[in-house]
């Protein structure tokens, strides 16, 4: 069978060495008696397998590649767990533990905390809505999702709301011969003239920054980044994102007194 090139945290899972079932018994039991080697080839040999559990939870805004890692972690407990005097397939023990793993990455990693029950419970709705829209052949409601997990609608909306990724106000919603239409633009404009002016003068004083220093701001103010992720971003150190970070606001600071 021919497969597909497919590279992510740098394996080509096409050239992947594939294993039956009577193979992976027996290198499960020589990993468990202590052979490294044994394990080592257990774990590269169901990497595809990691790579198809992957699929169902990308673009969520989560590195391909850390994802990748973290169901690798998943494949590493199940072979260390795994009771092969079961009468249970390898691969149907694996995919719950990589999944499981990938949802727990997920769950602690969303940019904005919230509590473990609401969490848990917006992955409950999540597992349902997956469930409802392979039998009903379309997306289903909030209301029948609630019904289903047994859980009431207003908390189900606020579970999924907590999970989903905040959008900046200057997120570009439309554009037409270079004049973005922004987020913020759509929205009501309930302050009074004091609250507008100061905020027209704040955007004017950003204005006055290098692009640098706007995407630190933004990533740090915005997004909620600590200064080593925007270091990791950007690809300077920790100390540079201070200091530009400092820099911009003293900078910010100056331009709303003048």
């Amino acid at each position: 069978m021919q497969y597909n090139k497919v590279e992510i945290s740098g394996v080509n899972t096409s050239r992947l060495q594939t294993l039956n079932e009577s193979e992976k018994l027996d290198l499960i039991r020589k990993a468990h008696n202590g052979d490294k080697q044994a394990r080592e080839q257990l774990i590269v040999c169901n990497l595809r397998l990691v790579l198809s559990v992957l699929q169902k939870y990308l673009g969520r805004g989560e590195c391909p590649d850390d994802l990748f890692q973290v169901g690798v972690i998943g494949l590493i407990k199940a072979i260390d767990n795994f009771d092969d005097t079961l009468d249970v397939r390898f691969s149907t023990y694996a995919v719950p533990m990589i999944a499981g793993e990938l949802r727990r990455h997920l769950r602690d990693n969303t940019p904005v905390r919230v509590s473990r029950s609401l969490r848990d419970l917006a992955f409950k709705a999540m597992q349902s809505k997956e469930k409802l829209t392979a039998s009903l052949k379309r997306e289903p409601t909030v209301t029948e999702i609630a019904k289903d997990i047994e859980a009431p609608r207003h908390d189900v909306v606020t579970a999924l709301e907590s999970i989903s990724d905040p959008l900046s106000l200057y997120e570009p919603v439309f554009s037409d011969s270079g004049d973005a239409l922004y987020l913020l633009d759509q929205l009501s404009d309930r302050c009074d003239d004091e609250e507008w002016l100061s905020e027209l003068s704040v955007r004017e004083a950003l204005k006055k920054l290098c692009e640098r220093e706007k995407k630190i701001l933004y990533m740090r103010y915005i997004r909620g980044k600590t200064q080593v992720e925007v270091a990791k971003q950007i690809g300077i150190s920790q100390a540079q994102v201070s200091r530009l970070e400092k820099s911009a606001l003293d900078e910010v600071k100056k331009q709303l007194r003048s």
